[in-house]
């Protein structure tokens, strides 16, 4: 199996945070030696986490416990320094993205990295994707939105213009989600309700702002977390398209008609879900993805897939395994 949706978050210090942002920068604080520590964002605890962002041997035995062959691996998006002046942030994520090549160098055929890069700038962000293709990654993760700037603004489809016709893969995976702190109360709603609008809102930005009419078709672009409501709600966006003008102004045919350009993870954790994905989707646009090592990712990898009974043999192997050997151009097993 291949597992197509993972994160890091290198052994960052305070000291090397701070002298980034000291406020916005995010870093470790673990005791040497220590299993488990907290990301911490300034001074402000963000998320406890343990030895598997970290620690790639430690990772490497929790991967054969589970039947993983392969993890691509890239960095946790509150890395990404998209509020930062761009230059700044340019920097920034080269020295991630070199960590991100030391992580997997370690075991280089169990490990693939994914780049990140300052997105706030498009120039910068071209060139930072183009040089860390050249120094081992395998494609980039990049967030929903820089600030106002949604996936059809035009510097973002540039980007996508770029990684096209470069052969750059792209995982989308949604950061800093709507709502205000006051509706966004416990429970993990941002992570629970807005996660999965803010994925939908870029799938159907590209659809209707008619970036796919500009973008080549070998984009190779995959939405994490199943698409989040993208398949759900896809038939909604049909038929306002069918009645309202201005949904199709800038959109020349039914938006289901674009969902196949794009990709998606499994990580959907219900067997109904799953269904409606492969219905939407097709079986030829999906890959195993788990979130490891965070808690709202799926615990045993790649099981749904293997449990439900509408998927035959060569679908379920092209889901774990070889739809993201050809996505990110992986040598055969």
């Amino acid at each position: 199996m291949i597992d197509m949706h993972s994160h890091f978050f290198p052994l960052i210090t305070r000291q090397e945070a701070a002298a980034v942002d000291a406020e916005l920068a995010p870093w470790i604080a673990v005791e040497p030696g220590a299993a488990e520590g907290q990301i911490m964002v300034g001074d402000k605890p963000f998320r406890p986490v343990y030895e598997a962002l970290w620690d790639p041997d430690f990772r490497l035995r929790e991967m054969d416990e589970q039947g993983i062959s392969v993890q691509i691996v890239c960095a946790t998006p509150v890395m990404f320094g998209y509020s930062w002046e761009a230059a700044k942030a340019a920097d920034w994520s080269a020295r991630m993205n070199q960590k991100a090549v030391e992580f997997c160098a370690k075991h280089p055929t169990r490990f693939k990295p994914l780049a990140q890069v300052p997105l706030q700038d498009l120039k910068l962000a071209c060139d930072e994707a183009s040089r860390a293709m050249k120094a081992g990654c395998v494609g980039v993760q990049i967030g929903n939105h820089v600030g106002d700037k949604d996936m059809d603004h035009p510097d973002i489809v540039d980007f996508l213009i770029h990684c096209a016709e470069n052969g750059i893969p792209i995982l989308e995976h949604p950061w800093d989600m709507m709502g205000s702190p006051g509706r966004m109360k416990n429970w993990m709603l941002p992570w629970l309700v807005t996660m999965a609008a803010e994925t939908q809102l870029s799938m159907m930005s590209l659809i209707l702002s008619g970036a796919f009419e500009r973008i080549p078709e070998s984009l190779k672009i995959c939405f994490a977390h199943g698409g989040g409501s993208f398949a759900y709600l896809l038939g909604r966006a049909d038929n306002a398209w069918k009645h309202r003008d201005i949904v199709r102004k800038d959109c020349p045919r039914p938006p289901s008609e674009y969902a196949r350009r794009m990709f998606v993870d499994s990580a959907v954790f219900d067997p109904g879900a799953l269904r409606l994905l492969v219905d939407v989707m097709g079986t030829d646009n999906i890959m195993l993805g788990s979130d490891y090592p965070y808690p709202l990712g799926e615990q045993r990898i790649g099981q749904l897939v293997k449990d439900v009974s509408f998927l035959d043999a060569a679908q379920r192997d092209d889901i774990l395994e070889r739809n993201a050997r050809k996505f990110f151009g992986l040598d055969p097993a």
